[in-house]
């Protein structure tokens, strides 16, 4: 899709793709290994199609969440045991809400990163920091 949509965007003067990716693209999470092998594949993908992508004035970036209270996350942020135990490796000792990525990706989608791509950026309270 990437590709496509940046074939598209570069008849149109550039742009911006923003891929979701996750901190357990970086370190795998426990239990969850399909999970995050395929948020790494994200991360890889970025920076590849960032590397493509770049001559036709389209940047490429990833916003890459630690644990947030979606429904997704559901299972993990709303068990004590499992929250717990996630918020000891998690600096700033919370779940975030979904509306903390909102300026993350407001800026990748902004002329504010015109100079940004390949960029992964953790929004993660300082998990992937220890």
């Amino acid at each position: 899709m990437s590709s496509h949509g940046c074939k598209l965007m570069a008849k149109n003067g550039g742009g911006s793709i923003i891929n979701v990716a996750s901190v357990n693209g970086v370190i795998p999470g426990l239990y969850q290994g399909i999970y995050s092998i395929t948020k790494a594949a994200v991360i890889s993908m970025t920076k590849a199609f960032a590397k493509e992508c770049a001559p036709m004035k389209v940047r490429v970036n990833a916003l890459l969440p630690g644990a947030t209270d979606t429904k997704f996350a559901s299972a993990l942020v709303h068990n004590d045991a499992i929250r717990n135990a996630l918020l000891q490796h998690v600096p700033m000792n919370r779940v975030a809400q979904p509306s903390e990525m909102a300026g993350t990706v407001l800026y990748l989608a902004s002329e504010a990163s015109s100079y940004t791509t390949g960029a992964c950026i953790n929004v993660d309270g300082g998990y992937l920091v220890v």
